[in-house]
């Protein structure tokens, strides 16, 4: 799978951009040439044109059974999905959902229950997801991601940002090294993206992500990892009331 986003839908935090890497040492040549190379050679390849906002593409090519990759549309929002929820029965019980849903119908509508209604804190709504999973959610409507990665990283998860600072991500970590160059770095583990508040952990919540430079073989910098500050806390976490948009929240 593949997204990538305007860096006015989704701001890639500070950090993730190396500063090893030149503006010619980066990209593939835009939008349309990184969906045409990882469209190259895959059979049934799907790309989605986002408009401003950017564009997503999937491919079944090479399913693992164990970690299928899933895409739903539901309301003019876009959800990829890739692994398996172990308590998608409960979590389908919960959200008023048939038997047929699916992962990604049910990542949509946990979204689609915290922008409308809120009334859960975000870290709780993907903290209840148990699984290996990756999923990249984008809504249409008020041009907002929503994107996360399971605790232990059970699926390969990557993103970076490319010369033209669009977020790039993917379970495909060639992909992204072709868009980004040395700008990019694993997806952090037990995190979710929002366009509105950035980075943060589902588990730990309450603490301050901070970055910490990656080194490759040639001891350049490669991007960042991102690690919970055990020592830091967030000045305050305001309740998101259930008349509250959480999307722009």
């Amino acid at each position: 799978m593949l997204a990538v986003f305007n860096k006015s839908v989704a701001k890639a935090p500070e950090g993730l951009k190396s500063p090893a890497s030149g503006g010619e040492e980066r990209g593939v040549g835009g939008i349309p040439a990184l969906l045409q190379h990882f469209s190259d050679g895959k059979a049934g390849a799907v790309s989605i044109n986002l408009g401003s906002s950017g564009a997503l593409a999937y491919c079944s090519e090479k399913k693992n059974p164990f970690v299928p990759r899933i895409f739903a549309v539901v309301d003019n929002m876009f959800c990829l999905f890739e692994g398996l929820l172990e308590n998608i029965g409960h979590l389908k019980q919960q959200y008023g959902l048939t038997k047929t849903a699916n992962e990604p119908i049910l990542i949509i509508e946990a979204y689609r229950t915290l922008r409308d209604r809120g009334p859960y804190p975000a870290p709780q709504v993907v903290g209840d997801l148990h699984g290996k999973f990756a999923f990249i959610l984008f809504d249409s409507t008020t041009k907002s991601t929503f994107i996360a990665s399971n605790a232990d990283g059970g699926v390969p998860f990557f993103w970076g940002t490319d010369a033209e600072d669009h977020l790039v991500l993917s379970d495909d970590v060639e992909i992204v090294k072709k868009a980004c160059g040395k700008s990019f770095a694993p997806f952090p583990k037990g995190c979710f993206f929002t366009s509105a508040k950035g980075l943060e952990s589902f588990e730990h919540p309450l603490n301050v992500l901070k970055p910490v430079p990656r080194v490759d073989s040639q001891g350049e910098v490669c991007g960042a990892t991102f690690k919970v500050d055990s020592d830091t806390k967030k000045k305050s976490v305001p309740r998101v009331g259930s008349a509250a948009d959480w999307s722009s929240y």
